[in-house]
């Protein structure tokens, strides 16, 4: 598989990203009503890993309305097998990973997205969860932070799960809110270089409790509360 990293995007495929968008905003804020608070923590310039909670395949589509900046993610290899889906979610911003592996190509795809000043989707969550809980997280966000300096924007999600369930086809038109959290600064060691295994786990554990915050604050605004 060609390596992700060095991918780049055509003016057509750039085209394709800024339509796409217009049209996505529309349909999510009549058929979702998709709302938004905390966009004034979305950083206008540079780097940063964008990383939501997991609970929908369409987590995704509302957000691309959330900002003009042009983001990046990551996506399972299978949707790059067929030359006309592999064009398409190039021009959307996706990079292919093999699942269930530690994807070197992928993560230099990350580090060379970042570097290049590009906002970054990372589901610290891994593969779509079920439940009010936010479940233990890969420390993969914090790790790629750490690498590249870039911060870590946590964003709670209500109401996606009602929208499109796991292993549900269909769309249900249902209240959807973004709830979009400060900025955590990359994890720096002691010494201000590079952050230890420990210091990575505690970035990360940080990350899980402010996730799981603004979780509860998404559903609430999106009329369904989480129940412990």
């Amino acid at each position: 598989m060609r390596d992700p990293g060095i991918a780049r995007r055509t003016r057509a495929q750039r085209f394709v990203y800024s339509a796409l968008r217009v049209l996505l905003t529309a349909f999510s804020k009549v058929f979702w009503r998709a709302s938004f608070t905390g966009r004034e923590h979305i950083p206008r310039s540079g780097g940063v890993i964008i990383a939501p909670v997991h609970r929908s395949n369409i987590d995704t589509v509302p957000m691309i309305s959330m900002t003009r900046r042009r983001m990046s993610f990551l996506g399972k290899d299978s949707l790059w097998k067929h030359p006309v889906t592999a064009w398409f979610f190039t021009a959307m911003g996706g990079y292919p990973v093999a699942r269930g592996t530690a994807d070197r190509a992928a993560l230099r795809a990350c580090i060379e997205s970042l570097e290049r000043g590009e906002p970054l989707v990372l589901f610290p969550e891994g593969t779509r969860q079920i439940g009010p809980v936010v479940q233990e997280l890969f420390e993969g966000a914090a790790w790629v932070s750490s690498k590249t300096g870039a911060p870590i924007l946590p964003i709670g999600i209500g109401g996606t799960e009602a929208a499109m369930p796991k292993g549900a086809k269909m769309l249900h038109p249902v209240k959807l809110h973004y709830e979009i959290g400060e900025l955590i600064p990359a994890p720096v060691g002691a010494d201000g270089g590079r952050a230890s295994r420990d210091e990575l786990h505690a970035a990360t554990q940080h990350l899980h409790a402010e996730l799981q915050r603004l979780f509860d604050i998404a559903q609430i605004k999106a009329g369904r509360p989480n129940e412990y």
